[in-house]
């Protein structure tokens, strides 16, 4: 049995969560986050607290989604009360980028800059060098975060390329040039 699941999750000053059989929307400050629930979960709600229990514990599928689930909760709840930022970095010789409204242009090697629509619910700014990407919902986020990453992946012999910012890569040594 997931440890996570067991403990209830607090809900936060001023966020209101509405439990249905098939979802649960959360409200807060900064938005509005619905998730899917799955059937062999159950959501209960006493006061300022959240309990997420599986309807039948020898289902395997049910005790796993049983800590999945408390994880979106809680990550939905921190969502809409403070938010998630990632930053990802650009290294190399004319790399670059820029955020206009939704759209991110990146200047990475390429014969002609690469144009991304960033998706609703995500804002991007340009903060020394550094793209800041900002949102309510954290799945959405880390998954325009590995897109964007992908546009051109950091190489280990010279560290071009576009990475997070707290990822370390590993460099390699490159050719030993007039070896004799």
């Amino acid at each position: 049995m997931p440890r996570i699941a067991k403990r209830p999750i607090t809900i936060p000053q001023g966020v209101t969560v509405t439990i249905s059989e098939t979802e649960i929307i959360v409200k807060g400050a900064k938005g509005e986050l619905r998730q899917p629930l799955p059937a062999s979960v159950a959501v209960v709600q006493n006061d300022n607290t959240l309990s997420v229990s599986a309807k039948d514990l020898n289902d395997p599928e049910a005790v796993v989604l049983w800590g999945t689930v408390a994880s979106h909760i809680k990550n939905m709840l921190v969502g809409v009360t403070t938010g998630f930022k990632k930053s990802l970095a650009i290294s190399g010789v004319g790399y670059t980028w820029n955020v206009s409204g939704q759209k991110l242009t990146i200047k990475a090697g390429y014969s002609h800059p690469v144009v991304m629509e960033l998706p609703v619910g995500i804002t991007g700014a340009v903060e020394e060098g550094m793209l800041v990407l900002s949102s309510i919902n954290k799945e959405l986020l880390g998954e325009t975060a590995a897109n964007i990453r992908r546009v051109r992946e950091p190489e280990p012999y010279q560290g071009s390329g576009i990475r997070y910012s707290d990822e370390v890569i590993r460099r390699k040594v490159g050719k030993a040039a007039g070896a004799a």
